[in-house]
């Protein structure tokens, strides 16, 4: 299976379950748990929802815990996403400044904002232990969901 027939499927079972679920936790980690184990370079999955003014709080994610539950606005790549409202791809974490390490094993991160009425309101966070997978159709694809995430906030 391609990499788009594979990413048009689990959108599919994504909008699927946002269609039907009116829990926002609930649908946060199916679509966490679904990307984790449907695309193989997506190491952790998760979501940061933003609380205050300027806070990134970690909600539902797949994969190994993490130290970073509490990340402030322009702290690491998820505080940087959400203080310039941009996508920011990393595709080798060792050659950034401002990464918060959470794992010797992560070597590449994607962070999408997810945004509301102009405001970022949470994020959704991609760790890769593979250097430079992620692609422009990584981009789209996440982008995508991320718009259909943004029902819930």
């Amino acid at each position: 299976m391609s990499q788009k027939q594979t990413f048009d499927n689990v959108l599919s079972l994504i909008r699927e379950k946002i269609n039907s679920e009116t829990n926002r936790d609930s649908s946060l980690q199916f679509i966490s748990d679904t990307l984790k184990e449907k695309i193989d370079h997506y190491d952790w999955v998760g979501f940061y929802l933003v609380e205050g003014e300027n806070d990134l709080v970690l909600g539902p994610y797949a994969g190994e815990p993490t130290v970073h539950t509490r990340i402030k606005f322009g702290s690491g790549i998820c505080g940087q996403a959400a203080e310039t409202k941009k996508i920011f791809i990393v595709q080798d974490v060792s050659k950034e400044l401002n990464y918060l390490s959470c794992s010797p094993t992560v070597k590449s991160e994607i962070v999408l904002p997810i945004m509301k009425s102009g405001n970022v309101v949470g994020e959704l966070d991609i760790d890769s232990h593979t250097i430079s997978p992620f692609s422009d159709e990584d981009k789209e694809f996440l982008v995508r969901i991320c718009s259909m995430v943004g029902k819930y906030f």
